[in-house]
């Protein structure tokens, strides 16, 4: 029987960083639980908080569920948890930066050259360009479990547009609208200076030619894309303009968006479109997403476009194992947060291994995402065992495996009260002239009794992450 480390209770007792919740818990009667639930339903309703799931039939707009209970982390956990993920994002751009130059880890033989430059998420358009201070991933969201008291694990990298910090920010806006008590009796760090961060983070990676101020949009696939809430959400809060690809034009090396006053010069682009779509005269040519010239005004320095293209093959999952070996590689130093286990069907001895333990084992398509492309050994039907098992037969490189996870549970508001749910973590990391987060990230959990899959679209839901100050 597997263990799980439960993040509130230890030993029997009440872990430090929850002790003061016990007491809310306890004394909150069931009718009053209820109706904040209710509460909170409403208030992400009214303010719009969906996430889009196609292929269903039906509306696909859904809420998100939202827990109440927060997740707690005391202020030296948090410390190792930043040290970590900080150090982790310096290695990724480093990584991207050689990739796309001289291929130095590459040349050292410390990671095949097919996996880099035969990636799908390898952008040849981009070989020899370094974009403003060499930064190629700007918002780094780094996935993190927890197995044990002081034992985390990265479980992937996304370092190309990763989603989820408007739940961040709404969660504990709900959560200080609801329980305003909570915040008065108890020290816990603010994470509502994220948008004006990410603002500074973009505005400080502006290209040479910027003039003045940098002018900052977001761009949009548009409204239909599952993210679009947390599109326009940022573009608010941080007080820029949220553009789709029909608004933006290129004219003389420069970017320009049409407004109602005339063309306006754009410096930065936080795009949220995929690679594919951004240019339909370098990637593909039926993109109506994106901007025609984009990337020859990019490449010649007259925009910068956050995260760059490229990005991807930073966060390709068979990539992720050799990220030990880039932080060893690039800065020197020996990797503070350690990648969970993972086995590369592409290695004869890996695939042999994995073929005859599916039962036992999580296996992940390489560039699967969303909880989908995947089987979990331990909870699937011995047919779906076997024709997964095709599946993998059919192509081994597009897979990896890792072993059956002890994510750690936290505290979670069920229909019979108080009960322990899987969670993971996923902080938010900014890369600019400097490298910042926020004390918290988004909180992911899996709100179905001994689901091990926090996804939203695979029905996990989000709650708000608490640290404490000292």
């Amino acid at each position: 029987m597997t263990i799980y480390y439960n993040e509130m209770v230890d030993g029997g007792l009440v872990r430090e960083p929850y002790a003061m919740l016990s007491d809310w818990i306890e004394t909150m009667p069931a009718e009053i639980r209820q109706m904040k639930q209710a509460e909170a339903e409403a208030l992400f309703r009214r303010i719009g908080i969906t996430f889009a799931v196609y292929g269903e039939g039906g509306d696909p707009d859904r809420l998100i569920p939202f827990d109440m209970m927060p997740r707690v982390f005391l202020q030296g956990e948090w410390r190792r948890l930043e040290r970590g993920i900080k150090q982790r994002a310096r290695g990724l751009n480093a990584f991207l930066r050689d990739v796309y130059g001289r291929g130095e880890i590459v040349r050292a033989g410390r990671i095949p050259a097919p996996l880099v430059y035969r990636n799908a998420a390898y952008e040849k358009a981009v070989v020899g360009f370094v974009p403003p201070r060499g930064v190629f991933s700007h918002i780094v969201g780094i996935d993190i479990v927890r197995t044990g008291r002081d034992e985390f694990h990265v479980l992937e990298d996304n370092c190309r547009t990763p989603s989820g910090v408007s739940y961040m920010l709404e969660n504990r806006e709900i959560m200080m609208r609801m329980f305003p008590a909570l915040f008065r009796n108890n020290r816990i760090e603010p994470v509502d200076q994220y948008p004006e961060l990410l603002r500074r983070t973009l505005a400080s990676v502006a290209p040479a030619k910027c003039e003045g101020e940098p002018t900052v949009v977001i761009l949009t696939p548009g409204h239909y894309n599952s993210a679009y809430y947390e599109h326009s959400f940022l573009a608010n809060l941080m007080g820029v303009e949220l553009v789709e690809g029909s608004d933006l034009f290129v004219d003389g090396g420069f970017v320009y968006m049409r407004t109602t006053q005339g063309p306006k010069r754009v410096d930065v682009i936080y795009r949220r479109i995929d690679d594919q779509f951004l240019d339909p005269l370098c990637f593909r040519r039926d993109s109506m997403l994106g901007v025609p010239g984009l990337m020859d005004v990019w490449r010649s320095g007259g925009v910068s476009i956050a995260s760059a293209p490229g990005a991807g093959v930073a966060d390709d999952k068979a990539v992720y194992t050799f990220v030990p070996e880039m932080i060893r590689f690039y800065l020197g130093e020996e990797p503070i947060l350690n990648n969970v286990q993972t086995w590369t069907l592409w290695k004869d001895d890996d695939y042999r291994y994995v073929m005859a333990n599916l039962k036992d084992l999580v296996v992940k398509e390489v560039h699967g995402s969303g909880g989908y492309g995947m089987l979990i050994g331990p909870r699937a039907t011995k047919a779906e065992i076997e024709a997964f098992a095709e599946r993998i037969k059919a192509d081994p490189g597009n897979y990896i495996a890792q072993p059956t996870l002890a994510l750690s549970t936290s505290p979670t508001f069920v229909d019979e009260g108080v009960a322990p749910r899987h969670v993971d973590l996923r902080p938010f990391c900014l890369c600019g002239d400097r490298i910042e987060l926020v004390p918290g990230g988004l909180t992911r959990v899996a709100l179905r009794e001994g689901s091990l899959v926090v996804n939203s679209s695979q029905g996990g839901g989000v709650k708000d992450t608490w640290v404490l100050s000292e």
